[in-house]
Parts: C-alpha cells; sequence; structure tokens
C-alpha cells in the first residue's frame, strides 16, 4: 500500500464528540486552541444504528449525523488554513449522502476540501443468509430474530487509511470501531505495518482513551470535587510518537477539567471485558500492563499496550423491534413517601393489569417500579426509606402499544383516587417508544464488501491480508497473581472510596465496573477484599448472570463484567439507569476491611 512521506514528529489528534448530541464546542476548541493535525469524531452507538436506520427509511437522504455537517461547516475555512484533517463515523447508516451534504456545504462556502467515504459496514442484505446458516447472538446464544432494523459490521482503520493515502480531507464511515478513526491517521502518517502489532495496540489504546470526548479529561471522574471548570471541559489531545512506544494526553491550555494518571485510567476500564484480549478488526489488544505516568500539568503519559495478531472474524452488532414500553414519574411528598410510591405503582400496574385482560389484550410483558429518592436501585443496600420526597418511576413491556396508551391515561388519576403527595404532571402523559434490541454477532470477512470513493469517484481498495488470531492463543489469568492472605495489621472497615476509584459502562445487557486503587499497596489490599463473588453478591438483585473479575496490574486496577445485569440493556431496559452508568457509585460504598496503616498512607 503506498503511502505519503512518512512523518517523524508526534502526532496531534484531538477528538471533538463522544457520542451523537456531545456539545458542538468541543471541535471549535480544539481547531482554534489545540494546536492539533487530525480532528476526529465519535457519533454512533449500537442503538444509534437503528434510530438513524429509521431515519433513513423515511427518507433516502437521511440516516447520518447531520451535527457533523453543522460543526464542519462552522469551522471549514479554519480547518483548511491550517491543514487539519478530519476523520469521523458521522456517517451512520449513510455515508455518502452525509458526504453530499456536506460537499454541498463546503461549495456553497468555496472551501475545496476533499471528502472520502467508506462503505460496506450495511449487512442488511445479507441477514437472510446469516440467519439461514444458524447465526447465533455471541453472548446469549438465541437465534437471529426474523425481522431486522439494522445490521452492521464494525470496520477496521484499513479502509480509512486507504482514503488518507489518497489525498482525503475528510474521512467519513459508516460503523467502524471507535477507536479506528485515531489509529488510521497514525497508520497514514507513521507507515506502521498491519503486522505491527505493539504499535496497533498503542495506537487503538489512544484512540480507546479519546473516543467518549470529555470523559478522558475529568468528566466522571470519582473524586469530582478536584475537577476545575466543568462550564468548558477541555477535549482531548494525544499526542503520538512515531516509534509507537506510547503517547501523551493532554487538553487545549486554559480548558477546565484535569488530565492525571486516575482520569485517564478510569477512562481506560471504561466499557471493557477482559483487558488482556480487548478485541478489534486490526489487533487483539492486552491493556492489562498499561502505565500512566504525570508527565506535565493536564498532561499523561501512556505506555505499555502490547498486541497479538487480529480475531478472524468481525464482530457485527443487528437491532430489532421488541414490542412497546412506557416510563412514566411521579413525585410524591410527605411522611412515609417510599411507602407510599411503592402502594401507589403497584395500584397503577394493578388497574391496569385488569383493564387490559378485560380488553382481551394480553398481561404485561414486563413491569418495573423504582422509587428514586429511596434509593430502590441499590436493592437492600438502600439507606433512605424514609425519605420525605421520591420519584415514582412506572415501567411495563407489552407487544401492542394500545395496553400502554391505557397505561399512559391511568397515571394522572392517582392524583385523585390514592395518596396525598402526589404531583409532577406538569410535562403531561408519557408516549409508548418502540423497544430496540441488540443482538451481537461475528461474520466472516468474507462476507463484508468495503469500498472507499474519494469526491465521488471510486478508489481500489483491497485489504491487506493480516495474522489471525488462533483459538488458543490466549493470555495468563493475571488476576491469580495477587495475595489472597488476610491481613495481620490492625484493620478498619471503611467503604470502598477511600481506597479505590471506578467507573462503570455497558456493553448491551452486560455492564463492566473499572475499579482503580488509589496506590500500588492499595492494589493489593483491593485484590484481596473486592473479588468477583463479593462483586456479584452486591449487585445480586440486579445481576442475573455471571460475575468476572480481570486484574490490570499496570493501572492497579481491575475490572468487572457482569452478564445479564441492565434489564436488556439499552432502551430494551425499563431500568431508569438501563446502562449501568451508577454502578461503579453503588459499589464505592461497599465497606471493606483494609490495614489501618493504608488508610494513613492515602491522602
Amino acid at each position: 500500500m503506498s503511502r505519503s512521506t512518512v512523518r517523524t514528529r508526534p502526532l496531534r489528534i484531538g477528538c471533538a464528540s463522544g457520542f451523537w448530541g456531545d456539545s458542538e464546542e468541543g471541535a471549535a476548541q480544539l481547531v482554534r486552541r489545540g494546536d492539533i493535525d487530525y480532528l476526529v469524531f465519535d457519533f454512533l452507538a449500537e442503538i444509534t444504528m437503528s434510530l438513524l436506520a429509521r431515519a433513513r427509511a423515511r427518507s433516502p437522504e437521511a440516516g447520518y449525523a447531520p451535527d457533523f455537517v453543522r460543526v464542519v461547516t462552522a469551522l471549514a475555512g479554519e480547518i483548511q488554513s491550517q491543514g487539519i484533517r478530519v476523520v469521523s463515523n458521522a456517517g451512520g447508516v449513510n455515508p455518502a449522502a452525509c458526504a453530499r451534504a456536506l460537499a454541498g456545504e463546503l461549495r456553497a462556502l468555496g472551501v475545496p476540501l476533499r471528502i472520502a467515504v467508506v462503505e460496506g459496514d450495511d449487512l442488511s442484505s445479507r441477514a437472510d443468509a446469516l440467519r439461514a446458516a444458524g447465526t447465533r447472538e455471541m453472548f446469549s446464544g438465541a437465534p437471529m430474530p426474523a425481522q431486522l432494523l439494522s445490521l452492521n459490521a464494525y470496520l477496521g482503520a484499513q479502509p480509512i487509511v486507504a482514503a488518507l493515502d489518497a489525498g482525503a480531507d475528510i474521512v467519513i464511515t459508516g460503523r467502524v470501531v471507535d477507536s479506528a478513526v485515531t489509529l488510521a491517521p497514525l497508520v497514514h502518517e507513521f507507515g506502521w505495518g498491519w503486522q505491527d502489532w505493539d504499535r496497533l495496540a498503542t495506537g487503538s489504546l489512544a484512540g480507546h482513551l479519546i473516543e467518549c470526548g470529555a470523559q478522558a479529561t475529568g468528566g466522571l471522574f470519582t473524586d469530582w470535587e478536584r475537577v476545575p471548570g466543568w462550564e468548558e471541559m477541555g477535549f482531548p489531545i494525544v499526542e503520538c510518537d512515531a516509534d509507537g512506544q506510547g503517547f501523551t494526553l493532554t487538553k487545549p491550555a486554559g480548558t477546565g477539567g484535569l488530565v492525571e494518571p486516575a482520569t485517564v485510567a478510569e477512562q481506560l476500564v471504561y466499557e471493557i471485558g477482559d483487558p488482556r484480549a480487548y478485541l478489534l478488526p486490526d489487533v487483539c489488544c492486552d491493556f492489562s500492563g498499561v502505565t500512566m505516568l504525570q508527565a506535565g500539568p493536564d498532561s499523561v503519559r501512556v505506555t505499555g499496550a502490547r498486541g497479538r495478531p487480529a480475531p478472524a472474524t468481525l464482530k457485527a452488532s443487528a437491532t430489532h423491534a421488541d414490542g412497546w414500553r412506557l416510563l412514566g414519574t411521579l413525585m410524591i411528598g410527605g411522611p412515609a413517601a417510599a411507602r407510599k410510591a411503592q402502594r401507589v405503582g403497584d395500584a397503577i400496574l394493578a388497574r391496569c393489569r385488569r383493564l387490559i385482560l378485560a380488553r382481551g389484550m394480553a398481561d404485561f410483558d414486563e413491569t418495573s417500579i423504582e422509587v428514586l429518592g429511596a434509593e430502590s436501585t441499590y436493592g437492600p443496600h438502600a439507606r433512605t426509606a424514609d425519605s420525605r420526597e421520591v420519584i415514582l418511576k412506572l415501567a411495563a413491556r407489552h407487544a401492542q402499544r394500545a395496553a400502554l396508551d391505557l397505561l399512559a391515561r391511568e397515571i394522572a388519576p392517582s392524583a385523585t383516587s390514592m395518596a396525598q403527595g402526589i404531583t409532577g404532571f406538569a410535562a403531561g402523559r408519557p408516549s409508548p417508544s418502540p423497544v430496540v434490541r441488540l443482538f451481537s454477532l461475528r461474520v466472516d470477512p468474507s462476507q463484508v464488501d468495503v469500498q472507499v470513493s474519494l469526491d465521488g469517484e471510486p478508489l481500489a481498495f483491497e485489504a491487506e491480508p493480516v495474522t489471525h488470531l488462533s483459538s488458543d492463543d490466549g493470555a495468563p489469568d493475571l488476576a491469580q497473581r495477587i495475595d489472597q492472605n488476610s491481613p495481620t495489621t490492625p484493620t478498619e472497615t471503611v467503604p470502598l472510596i477511600r481506597i479505590a476509584h471506578a467507573r462503570s459502562g455497558d456493553k448491551g445487557d452486560m455492564a463492566n465496573i473499572g475499579v482503580i486503587a488509589r496506590s500500588p499497596a492499595a492494589y493489593e489490599v483491593l485484590g484481596r477484599v473486592l473479588d468477583a463473588s463479593t462483586v456479584a453478591a452486591y449487585f445480586a438483585h440486579v445481576c442475573r448472570g455471571k460475575v468476572t473479575r480481570y486484574a490490570l496490574p499496570g493501572c492497579h486496577a481491575f475490572n468487572f463484567t457482569l452478564e445479564n445485569a441492565l434489564g436488556g440493556g439499552g432502551v430494551a431496559s425499563l431500568r431508569y439507569d438501563p446502562q449501568g452508568k451508577a454502578f461503579a457509585q453503588m459499589l464505592l460504598d461497599l465497606p471493606v476491611e483494609v490495614p489501618r496503616s493504608l488508610l494513613q498512607e492515602l491522602p
């Protein structure tokens, strides 16, 4: 594959978006204050693809993230004058339409930027063949649904590199792995090979750390009181070396946020599974030995990523409709508010169950009552059952919208027929919404026809063959290296947050909680007091599957995966926290017995 002149000086890449709907300030901040070479955006989540697919079904020119077109158009002159190149997955399910929309805006401005498009991730036309071949969901083993809303493979960095090699100023893709928009510029600029596993892993880690925007620069940090400037949070920049040994993570000078090893480590463990086998289309990454050192103010040096051959198959995600759901809330105040709320919720559901059965409809498929403010999401660990002000959250799922329309009408009458103190109707009746479920699978790369074009003209592209990961090419179980012996020194029982900080996230119906020790000594203690069985017991009220612990000794952390823990996950879940975003905060309240001498050493 031909490459431009290989670069030797460091490359600066800034990420301006962590999701579709992120602050539009990020791009302007990075372009005007970041001294960047590349501007990348990440817009896509699994459920986002189904929403974009529906938009395209209504209009053939829809199905992409219009925010991207608006933001890039506003900065186009500055992007051109500074020579910044742009890479984004904003194309969603219609990358060509996104490119056409942006090209039209640039022509109107008289800014001649060359736009490339990467397509081929959409596998909708192959759904019947995959179903006939007996394709199963990769986690649950369920058969493929008869009708899908979307089906997309996760592409890697190779086609993006081809577009950059051809001279593209802007590359728009559909579904690619989030880190690919960062890895591709590194491969293109530095001439890395597709067998350079450690370099590819390092570049992928850089992408993983910045793909969620300000989450890497102090956003969502456990010690939130130490993070300044929330009103102008800095967006992340990685400055990467040509040798692929490591990179520095920072943010534009003068912006809010906090970049230190702890904030970066929280992003490392965010939404990963086994850190020794983070599977991507271009490389299998091992992040267990990654280390982080403060390199200066708001500057962290990251090294230690290792790579192995990529998996032989590509991950794909499909979405499918599964009936309807309704979620409504009421505020209830006064003495015994939590007990009143529970009875009100039970009564509303009982009334509606009677009414829908009388109308010849089936019972609800699933219902959910959560009393927010009484810590019902904490289950047996709740402490505020006597709260005098709570929010009653009612949710239900049903195959027929009519049943949920009836439930929506029956929530408000509780204010005159049930308990005093019910209020909160100003927002009106809730409306049923479709339930969209995720179906994850793996596909052979031969089933994916990747196409690359530049300014509307096709480019010759053929993926470079790479060695693939064999099924027995595993890594040692580092979690077993922690000393499990109980301490013999005087101890004290404290909340887990005294010795650790944490971050939680989701992948479908699986939650993950990354827990990072506050010191190397605290890591040894953490290994004794926080095993998989302890976490499973703590979350037994919500977790219905296996809990697994993985070790990341390089940054003194453990990652826990909790299977079947999110009530279906995403918009399929009836919970108020369908993505487990509060799980880490819950776990940090866990009482743990630690040496008193350790507490004296910690700040």
